[in-house]
């Protein structure tokens, strides 16, 4: 499988702030990567430099085999992009948007409005398709956005925090949107803050810390560097929170007395958390409280890095 994206040594700095320093990446066709990374590591500015908006200062990228810095035009004719913020016009419908960037991709009035009619109804923005796009929340002008950027369909598609300000359900249909385009045969380059979406939507992940990879894997490779998911315990009382240390003395646990609570390592799924639950259940120990907790970008972070993944102060965005 050919490689679809690809960088080597990308290097950019804003003044002294040096926020790439050296990415390599290979991204093959028809898959998902994820770059994922909190605020301020460089993500936007990958995407920036990859999508001809940015030049880099140093090394050199491929987009569908078009050079970066001397083919743009080939470039932007195979791509589509959709940044962090919606790039809608507030006094236009959200039809009307989605028809004038149709035409403005050079297909015919008749297309560009099936076209938008199916996007309309795809990203559940129906009922507000002839209302003002100023009228929009927040949520529904970033599904506005995307669908904006799907009006033709390019090989390659670059999606820059895509779920950030949705909703439960406008992310899921987000989600189930890249796994279309995916079977359709797209390459999708999108950035994460968060460890979930990039384990639900990725072939493979690059963890991305102040401007240079630290890890790159699939996400149960990533996730396998920080551990299993946990069962949280929170016991009633002092001597259940006893017993649940004795019956369960030969896992690994980790154990906190004075707050009653402990956390079990879940190494072989769902068998064995309802294994765990009905232990206790048999042996009539008062649960007060349970939960799963899933590593996490910071848990990752933490790990790789000895530091949480905070935010941090960058010029990446300007």
């Amino acid at each position: 499988m050919a490689d679809a994206i690809v960088t080597n040594n990308l290097t950019k700095s804003f003044k002294d702030n040096h926020v790439l320093k050296g990415i390599n990446i290979s991204i093959p066709s028809g898959s998902v990567f994820a770059l994922l990374g909190p605020n301020g590591a460089g993500k936007t500015t990958i995407v920036r430099i990859l999508s001809t908006l940015l030049r880099a200062d140093g090394g050199s990228a491929q987009v569908g085999g078009f050079d970066v810095h001397d083919q743009p035009d080939r470039v932007r004719s195979i791509i589509g992009l959709t940044g962090q913020y919606a790039a809608v016009d507030d006094k236009l419908t959200g039809i009307e948007n989605l028809e004038i960037i149709g035409r403005l991709y050079h297909i015919s009035a008749s297309d560009a409005k099936r076209r938008a009619k199916e996007l309309i109804e795809r990203f559940d923005l129906v009922d507000a398709s002839k209302r003002a796009v100023k009228t929009y929340s927040g949520g529904m002008r970033r599904r506005l956005d995307l669908a904006a950027s799907l009006i033709v369909t390019p090989p390659i598609i670059f999606l820059d925090e895509p779920t950030t300000g949705l909703d439960p359900n406008s992310r899921n249909a987000v989600w189930a949107m890249v796994g279309e385009l995916v079977k359709e045969g797209t390459t999708i380059l999108l950035t994460t803050q968060y460890l979930e979406e990039a384990d639900q939507l990725a072939d493979k992940i690059a963890v991305i810390d102040r401007g240079g990879v630290i890890a790159e894997g699939t996400a149960d490779e990533l996730k396998s560097k920080v551990g299993h998911e946990h069962l949280e315990l929170k016991l009633s009382s002092a001597e259940a929170m006893a017993e649940a240390a004795k019956l369960f003395e030969q896992l690994s646990v980790t154990k906190n007395v004075p707050e009653r609570s402990m956390s079990i390592a879940l190494d072989r799924g769902v068998h064995q958390l309802r294994n765990l639950l009905d232990q206790l259940d048999d042996h009539q120990i008062a649960v007060e409280s349970f939960s799963i907790h899933r590593p996490t970008l910071d848990d990752l972070f933490l790990k790789l890095t000895g530091h949480q993944a905070e935010e941090m102060k960058s010029e990446e965005k300007k």
